[in-house]
Protein backbone atom coordinates (compact mmCIF):
# COMPACT_ATOMS: atom_id res chain seq x y z
CA UNK A 1 0.00 0.00 0.00
CA UNK A 2 1.36 3.45 -0.95
CA UNK A 3 2.12 5.85 1.85
CA UNK A 4 -0.09 8.97 1.87
CA UNK A 5 1.83 12.23 1.45
CA UNK A 6 2.25 14.33 4.57
CA UNK A 7 0.56 17.72 4.81
CA UNK A 8 4.04 19.29 4.80
CA UNK A 9 4.99 17.63 1.50
CA UNK A 10 1.63 18.61 -0.02
CA UNK A 11 2.22 22.22 1.10
CA UNK A 12 5.74 22.27 -0.40
CA UNK A 13 4.54 20.79 -3.70
CA UNK A 14 1.64 23.27 -3.88
CA UNK A 15 3.98 26.25 -3.58
CA UNK A 16 6.43 24.75 -6.09
CA UNK A 17 3.64 24.31 -8.63
CA UNK A 18 2.28 27.83 -8.00
CA UNK A 19 5.77 29.32 -8.33
CA UNK A 20 6.35 27.62 -11.71
CA UNK A 21 3.28 29.39 -13.11
CA UNK A 22 3.67 32.83 -11.48
CA UNK A 23 7.47 33.27 -11.44
CA UNK A 24 8.09 34.03 -15.16
CA UNK A 25 5.36 36.70 -15.19
CA UNK A 26 6.60 38.43 -12.04
CA UNK A 27 10.24 38.26 -13.19
CA UNK A 28 9.16 40.04 -16.38
CA UNK A 29 7.74 42.85 -14.23
CA UNK A 30 4.05 41.99 -13.85
CA UNK A 31 2.83 43.22 -10.45
CA UNK A 32 6.12 44.90 -9.44
CA UNK A 33 6.09 47.69 -6.86
CA UNK A 34 6.24 50.89 -8.90
CA UNK A 35 3.91 53.76 -8.02
CA UNK A 36 2.52 51.91 -5.00
CA UNK A 37 5.15 50.55 -2.62
CA UNK A 38 3.64 47.03 -2.48
CA UNK A 39 3.73 44.41 -5.19
CA UNK A 40 5.47 41.26 -6.33
CA UNK A 41 9.15 40.42 -6.81
CA UNK A 42 11.03 37.24 -7.68
CA UNK A 43 13.68 36.32 -5.14
CA UNK A 44 16.61 34.31 -6.54
CA UNK A 45 18.53 32.57 -3.77
CA UNK A 46 21.00 29.72 -3.52
CA UNK A 47 19.38 26.48 -2.36
CA UNK A 48 20.87 25.51 1.00
CA UNK A 49 21.09 21.82 0.06
CA UNK A 50 21.34 21.79 -3.75
CA UNK A 51 23.42 24.94 -4.27
CA UNK A 52 21.20 25.71 -7.31
CA UNK A 53 19.63 29.11 -7.87
CA UNK A 54 15.98 28.92 -6.81
CA UNK A 55 13.45 31.57 -7.80
CA UNK A 56 10.41 32.36 -5.67
CA UNK A 57 7.72 34.97 -6.42
CA UNK A 58 6.94 36.90 -3.23
CA UNK A 59 4.85 39.81 -2.04
CA UNK A 60 7.14 42.72 -1.21
CA UNK A 61 7.16 46.30 0.01
CA UNK A 62 9.64 48.76 -1.47
CA UNK A 63 10.95 51.38 0.96
CA UNK A 64 13.40 53.61 -0.86
CA UNK A 65 16.27 51.42 -2.08
CA UNK A 66 15.30 48.56 0.24
CA UNK A 67 12.70 45.81 -0.12
CA UNK A 68 10.93 44.02 2.75
CA UNK A 69 9.51 40.53 2.28
CA UNK A 70 7.71 38.40 4.82
CA UNK A 71 5.71 35.26 5.40
CA UNK A 72 3.34 33.95 8.04
CA UNK A 73 4.81 30.48 7.30
CA UNK A 74 8.00 31.47 9.12
CA UNK A 75 10.76 28.86 9.13
CA UNK A 76 8.63 26.45 7.07
CA UNK A 77 9.22 28.72 4.06
CA UNK A 78 12.03 27.42 1.89
CA UNK A 79 13.16 30.92 0.86
CA UNK A 80 13.59 31.85 4.55
CA UNK A 81 15.74 28.79 5.20
CA UNK A 82 17.81 29.52 2.10
CA UNK A 83 18.41 33.18 3.08
CA UNK A 84 19.47 32.21 6.61
CA UNK A 85 22.15 30.00 5.04
CA UNK A 86 23.17 32.37 2.20
CA UNK A 87 22.07 36.02 2.52
CA UNK A 88 23.62 37.19 -0.79
CA UNK A 89 20.71 37.19 -3.23
CA UNK A 90 19.34 38.61 -6.44
CA UNK A 91 15.78 39.79 -6.87
CA UNK A 92 13.73 40.81 -9.88
CA UNK A 93 11.56 43.90 -9.75
CA UNK A 94 10.20 45.81 -12.72
CA UNK A 95 11.72 43.27 -15.11
CA UNK A 96 15.26 43.99 -13.86
CA UNK A 97 17.58 41.91 -11.68
CA UNK A 98 19.16 43.56 -8.63
CA UNK A 99 21.88 42.29 -6.29
CA UNK A 100 21.12 42.46 -2.56
CA UNK A 101 22.17 41.40 0.91
CA UNK A 102 19.36 39.93 3.04
CA UNK A 103 18.90 40.56 6.74
CA UNK A 104 16.61 37.75 8.00
CA UNK A 105 14.38 37.80 11.07
CA UNK A 106 12.71 34.54 12.03
CA UNK A 107 11.43 32.82 15.17
CA UNK A 108 14.17 31.19 17.22
CA UNK A 109 16.97 33.07 15.44
CA UNK A 110 18.68 35.72 17.54
CA UNK A 111 19.39 38.86 15.59
CA UNK A 112 20.56 42.43 16.03
CA UNK A 113 19.43 45.19 13.73
CA UNK A 114 22.44 45.93 11.52
CA UNK A 115 23.92 49.40 12.03
CA UNK A 116 24.62 49.41 8.27
CA UNK A 117 20.87 49.85 7.63
CA UNK A 118 19.65 53.44 7.31
CA UNK A 119 17.82 54.69 10.41
CA UNK A 120 14.37 54.43 8.80
CA UNK A 121 15.03 50.76 7.92
CA UNK A 122 16.31 50.09 11.45
CA UNK A 123 12.96 51.42 12.70
CA UNK A 124 11.08 49.13 10.27
CA UNK A 125 13.01 46.06 11.46
CA UNK A 126 12.41 46.93 15.12
CA UNK A 127 8.69 47.32 14.34
CA UNK A 128 8.55 43.89 12.63
CA UNK A 129 10.72 41.98 15.13
CA UNK A 130 7.93 41.15 17.67
CA UNK A 131 5.91 39.43 14.93
CA UNK A 132 8.61 36.76 14.64
CA UNK A 133 7.50 35.51 18.07
CA UNK A 134 4.11 34.77 16.47
CA UNK A 135 5.80 32.65 13.78
CA UNK A 136 6.28 35.24 11.03
CA UNK A 137 9.57 35.64 9.18
CA UNK A 138 10.88 38.74 7.39
CA UNK A 139 13.86 39.73 5.30
CA UNK A 140 15.13 43.18 4.45
CA UNK A 141 16.90 43.24 1.08
CA UNK A 142 19.59 45.92 0.98
CA UNK A 143 21.16 46.92 -2.33
CA UNK A 144 24.61 45.48 -2.81
CA UNK A 145 27.24 47.59 -4.48
CA UNK A 146 28.63 45.76 -7.50
CA UNK A 147 32.41 45.59 -7.78
CA UNK A 148 33.81 47.62 -10.69
CA UNK A 149 35.52 45.48 -13.27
Amino acid sequence: MAKAPSSRSVEIEFFRMLNRVVEPLVRAGVGSPRLAPGGLIVLEAEGRKSGRQIRSPLAATRIGDHVVIGTFRGGRSQWVRNLVTQPRVKYWMGGRGREAQAFVMTEGKRFRVPKSLPSHMQAVTRFLAPYTKAGWAFAVLSPRKLAKR
